[in-house]
């Protein structure tokens, strides 16, 4: 439902602050211990959750997304098993929203109405699409609208004002705006450059703004938490997977350690002075 989505962001207004956005694979470094990081981020500090999809050419994504796609897919996580596993969550947790980012091939596979169906059955709030453009959106735009179903889209900073409102058109929820140029994980974002380019699309859209792609601190989340509508982490998320996985050590705490820190920052972030 989008209204979770709309609901939430209307909270955190009113509390001052922006959202914190984990995003996590689905399957990653397998399915119990993924579905179990997935329960445990609400009260982490999660405010909404981001769950990709496991997909065998991620091209918007840098190495550790795509290192974390391929232990998914290596696991035996399919878009199907992604769905339940969004549904266990959904089962003890009514309230936080959960947007589901992924790509376009396997929406096709499944049918774009029945899959935006069974998403929202599953629990789903929102789709990110990343390698689908406006220009060819509409059926997924007409199913997941009848579905109740948000779908955000992706701004960047080659976003000109000619094309931002094509782009915010029957966007939902909220706008992601891409920090960034590039693939996730491999630049760092700057508050003072992106705090200009929220402004513009929150006008364009009338929307909250999520910023995400090059977030990876407490530092750094704190200072774009105090220019956007909402902080999303990714790539920093993935590595912990990766390196407790390595070390033999316990993934599910040490992700979360993250998430709480991560968590902190963004919550504390316009309290502190600038």
């Amino acid at each position: 439902m989008r209204a979770r989505i709309e609901q939430r962001f209307a909270k955190l207004k009113g509390e001052g602050r922006a959202a914190f956005v984990p995003y996590v694979m689905a399957g990653d470094p397998d399915q119990a211990t993924a579905l179990a990081i997935l329960k445990a981020l609400p009260a982490a500090g999660a405010d909404l959750i981001e769950v990709g999809f496991p997909f065998s050419d991620p091209m918007a994504e840098g190495p550790p997304i795509q290192r974390a796609a391929q232990r998914a897919l290596k696991g035996g996580m399919t878009l199907k098993a992604t769905l339940e596993a969004i549904a266990a969550f959904r089962a003890a947790d009514q309230d936080t929203p959960i947007v589901l980012m992924g790509y376009t091939n396997p929406l096709v596979t499944w049918g774009v109405e029945a899959f935006a169906r069974d998403a929202a059955a599953a629990g789903v709030d929102g789709m990110i699409i990343v390698d689908l453009p406006p220009e060819e959106a509409e059926p997924l735009a007409d199913a997941l609208d009848a579905s109740d179903v948000a779908l955000i889209r992706l701004a960047t900073p080659t976003t000109d004002d000619r094309r931002l409102p094509v782009v915010v058109r029957r966007t939902s929820g909220f706008v992601y705006y891409v920090s960034v140029a590039g693939v996730t994980g491999v630049k760092e974002a700057d508050a003072a450059a992106v705090a200009p380019h929220v402004e513009r699309v929150r006008r364009a859209s009338g929307l909250p703004v999520a910023v995400g792609f090059g977030i990876r601190t407490p530092e750094r989340a704190s200072a774009i938490a105090r220019v956007a509508d909402a902080v999303v982490v990714g790539s920093a998320l993935v590595d912990e997977v990766a390196e407790a996985v390595d070390l033999n050590e316990d993934v599910t705490g040490r992700v979360l350690s993250k998430v709480e820190a991560l968590a902190k920052a963004v919550r504390l972030a316009r309290q502190a002075p600038i």
